[in-house]
């Protein structure tokens, strides 16, 4: 409405020049058709100020066929680069020669079509304009295909841009926070690069060279003014839909229904969600921020709905092609090694989901932004679905047989392993999982000092709770006690130690960790009570005595009981280190910790009663040396191979 009444306006404007010229009818035509030259509008004056209009029409149709036949009987594949390339000065005579027949199909409307001539004479302007409106139909797709920017995997890849920390968008954002090309080094090595990095640090790719943006401008908005919009945006977007269709497949991404993801092996999954993953960072986060730059080239400025459709319906049946996939994967069979892709597949959604609403925002774009935003959702539910799984399989894991030598239970190896990497995606679990859900007694008082309230910090200390009961329900596999302190040593030791070595410390507090240790050390104290209790009982002067009840009160010893006690003692340790040189301390720390303890309670000991009792066995050396098998240092030396989880005999 408000075009037409322009028109109308301009043309008001030149017919009250001409009548105050006062000119003769030659001239006042003469002046029309200079007029009518700078403008196609004006060429409804002739008619409208009562001139015979339908002879000199038809001679400028006639001039404009001619152009345009001719254009369209002599184009081959083999012309377009001369004649566009730089705008020829052909392809001038013939957009020019599409801009009169375009007027007159436009002025003839507006005449009442009395005559036959007149109505003969629209029919052929709009039949010259459907033949040039197809030949530029033609000339839009071949420029579209021929300025496609060759497509490679590493140019594709290096797209991937991340938001630096030393932010130096700021250089290179143009006014209103749209992206603009150079402005500092690294900005300008991605300009010359056909790259543009806006001030998110998003790269845009260009897929079109852009010295052809021009002449698809002046081929889109021939089309769009002659009522051929629709058409020039089919030709658009089905010549980029299949370039984005092939960036996909350069990406490794293929289409995969729904059946396909649900059979496939977790390992062939596995690589294929890897490559989903780098797609959604490539095209979502910067192929198709070039594809809107480029319909807003193109577009922008002569139809702004028309850009938007155009752009799309170019786009979003790559980006539907990966939420498709996406969607697939969210339903899978959930198991616990699953979860660090799905975390990573959420992390890459919602990094573009901006991005994406701002592109796709509209009417035409909306259920686009819906689909991803219900994508996130299942992606979420998956993953909290997936941990979930994950902490009913440490519950679940009943295994019966013990571990040799005390060592760590691969249970406990999986568990930690699995958190250490499990505490990277700890912003975006948090953001996932409700505290509420978390099976934790409020009265425990260790809740209350972790080192962070976080819901993962609670799920965490839930989870390792579940872990801790678990090693002390394996520890009873063992009939030995003292191998079951030493089971138990080890495996809170090891889940310590991991903590300590990750973020994992930081959301269970060093008032967890001290715990934890306590225990370690209340174990070992176990440990030597149940492990060396019997043999340092030899090693006590009750029951050596010849006097009543065995007492040395009377100054006697009994060299029958005293013999006994070195044998039950060389008995005792052969048999403790035959035992333990096959159990197995891994941790280089805890392992010389014990070894110390024991010295420290079997060396002196031991020392202190061959002292005593020595010399009432040296009556013949034969003797002492059959039953004082082993000096102090010989004790010291052979513990030291303790725990190596090497079976030895003495």
């Amino acid at each position: 409405m408000a075009a037409a009444e322009g028109d109308e306006r301009v043309i008001a404007t030149a017919q009250q020049i001409v009548k105050s010229l006062g000119t003769t009818k030659n001239v006042t035509k003469d002046m029309i058709m200079i007029l009518s030259s700078f403008d196609n509008r004006l060429s409804t004056m002739t008619e409208l100020l009562g001139g015979s209009s339908t002879g000199e029409m038809e001679e400028r149709l006639e001039v404009a066929e001619a152009k345009i036949m001719h254009w369209d009987s002599n184009s081959s594949a083999g012309r377009h680069s001369s004649l566009w390339g730089d705008l020829s000065d052909e392809a001038e005579d013939f957009l020019g020669a599409v801009d009169e027949v375009a007027g007159l199909t436009e002025s003839l409307g507006k005449l009442s079509l009395a005559s036959d001539d007149e109505r003969e004479l629209l029919e052929r302007a709009q039949f010259a304009l459907q033949i040039a409106m197809d030949r530029l139909e033609d000339e839009f797709q071949q420029v579209l295909i021929r300025n496609t920017v060759p497509l490679e995997a590493d140019r594709l890849k290096g797209s991937i841009s991340t938001r630096r920390e030393d932010d130096v968008g700021s250089e290179c954002s143009g006014e209103g926070g749209e992206p603009e090309c150079g402005g500092g080094s690294e900005e300008g090595d991605a300009a010359d690069r056909g790259e543009c990095v806006d001030d998110e640090g998003v790269v845009a790719l260009d897929l079109i060279q852009q010295e052809a943006i021009s002449d698809l401008k002046v081929i889109a908005h021939r089309m769009i003014r002659s009522g051929y919009g629709e058409e020039c945006c089919h030709v658009y977007s089905s010549v980029r839909r299949d370039v984005l269709e092939e960036c996909l497949s350069i990406l490794g991404v293929d289409k995969l229904s729904i059946d396909d993801v649900q059979k496939m092996e977790w390992n062939t999954l596995d690589g294929k969600i890897r490559r989903w993953i780098q797609a959604v960072k490539v095209v979502i986060g910067g192929i198709i921020s070039g594809e809107h730059r480029l319909c807003d080239q193109i577009f922008g400025d002569l139809d702004g709905k028309m850009g938007d459709m155009c752009f799309v319906e170019a786009a979003k049946g790559a980006v539907l092609q990966l939420l498709n996939f996406g969607e697939a994967v969210s339903i899978v069979r959930r198991s616990p090694e699953k979860l660090f892709r799905i975390l990573d597949m959420y992390d890459a959604l919602a990094q573009v989901l901006p991005n994406l609403g701002s592109l796709f925002s509209g009417n035409s774009g909306d259920h686009v932004v819906e689909e991803a935003k219900t994508l996130l959702v299942s992606l979420g539910e998956a993953a909290k679905g997936t941990f979930a799984e994950f902490e009913n399989a440490v519950r679940r894991e009943t295994s019966r047989t013990p571990i040799q030598g005390g060592a760590i239970h691969p249970l406990v190896r999986y568990v930690m392993n699995y958190l250490k990497l499990l505490v990277d995606y700890s912003d975006t679990l948090n953001v996932l999982m409700d505290s509420e859900d978390v099976n934790i007694s409020e009265e425990d008082e260790e809740i209350k000092y972790l080192g962070s309230s976080s819901p993962m910090a609670r799920r965490l200390f839930s989870l390792l709770s579940l872990l801790e009961a678990n090693v002390v329900e394996k520890s009873k596999l063992y009939k030995d006690a003292a191998i079951q302190y030493i089971f138990l040593m080890n495996n809170i030791q090891y889940i310590v130690q991991r903590v300590k070595d990750s973020e994992l410390s930081a959301l269970l507090g060093d008032r967890w960790v001290k715990k934890r240790r306590g225990q370690v050390r209340q174990y070992a104290t176990g440990y030597l009570r149940s492990a060396w209790h019997k043999v340092l009982s030899c090693l006590k002067d009750e029951g050596i005595g010849s006097g009543s009840g065995g007492s040395l009160s009377g100054g006697s010893v009994s060299k029958v009981a005293l013999k006994e006690r070195f044998k039950s003692f060389n008995l005792g340790f052969e048999d403790i280190y035959r035992n333990q040189t096959a159990w197995n301390v891994p941790h280089a720390q805890l392992r010389e910790e014990l070894r110390i303890s024991i010295s420290e309670k079997v060396i002196p000991a031991y020392r202190s009663f061959m002292g005593r009792f020595r010399s009432h066995l040296e009556s013949t050396r034969r003797h002492a040396d059959k039953y004082i098998k082993y000096t102090p240092e010989d004790l010291e030396a052979y513990l030291l191979d303790l725990f190596e989880g090497v079976p030895l005999t003495l």
